[in-house]
């Protein structure tokens, strides 16, 4: 069976689902825009974005924690922002003991707002990928002047990710089969299971690249020149615009609110 990895949709019949997709791939880009260029301690600002989102994921029949609980994938990626509190000169506010490390109120500041900045992006991130299918976010992508080069990379990478993944899985279990536990017999050591691991990364390198020949050679075959193409291009309608106009609206509060508080 075959799992689309990347495909966290989740279809309910309500009005996010329904807007256009170029409406919110727009609504999303100008709220992680507007999230990164507001200064430093604007709490208030990003605390309205903050809301917005609940508001917007409530809209989506999706839950006021929906996109919270997910956006704790990105708590890894924060690990590289850690020593900023150190590193940053300012007013000492702690130090650590024994070590005499030094965290800086100027320094924790602009950890705190790279920590919101970050939490707002992908919560915006997740709430887009959970109300638009993956055909039409590429769709809009491409009617909005992206790339076509990354459109189509993107959507050969979702379209066949999932075939690698299976492929990876197939690779794993045969592995187990030749290390099986087995009651008295010792198991290979770390250094063989490593060698091991590194010639299923080599083979699945190889086997996808051979694939992706194949599949490319097939679809030269049936005419594609670079460009997916659909039958249905849907227009904009006013309930699409004006809700474009309303977060436009939403986000420029926010920007002159922070730049004048």
């Amino acid at each position: 069976m075959h799992i689309n990895i990347l495909d966290i949709y989740h279809s309910r019949e309500s009005f996010i689902h329904n807007l256009d997709p170029r409406v919110k791939i727009l609504a999303s880009f100008f709220i992680i825009l507007t999230t990164v260029i507001l200064p430093e301690r604007a709490w208030v600002g990003q605390g309205i974005l903050f809301g917005l989102l609940i508001v917007l994921s409530l809209s989506a029949q999706l839950g006021p924690f929906f996109t919270i609980r997910r956006a704790f994938i990105a708590l890894p990626f924060l690990l590289a922002a850690l020593p900023v509190p150190f590193l940053t000169l300012g007013p000492a506010i702690w130090v650590v003991p024994g070590l005499g490390w030094v965290v800086s109120s100027t320094g924790l500041i602009r950890f705190m707002t790279i920590l919101v900045r970050t939490w707002i992006a992908v919560q915006a991130s997740i709430l887009l990928s959970a109300t638009t299918v993956v055909s039409d976010l590429l769709w809009g992508l491409n009617a909005l002047g992206a790339p076509k080069l990354i459109v189509s990379i993107v959507g050969f990478m979702v379209r066949y990710l999932f075939i690698l993944a299976d492929e990876a899985l197939r690779m794993l279990r045969a592995r187990a089969s030749r290390s099986p536990k087995l009651p008295g017999v010792k198991r290979p050591g770390l250094i063989w299971q490593g060698r091991v691991a590194g010639m299923m990364v080599g083979s699945l390198f190889l086997r996808s690249l051979e694939r992706s020949e194949r599949v490319y050679a097939a679809m030269l075959s049936r005419g594609y020149d670079g460009e997916m193409r659909i039958l249905d291009q849907p227009a904009m309608s006013n309930l699409d615009w004006i809700a474009l106009l309303s977060i436009l609206s939403i986000v420029s509060s926010v920007i002159v609110l922070s730049l004048w508080s």
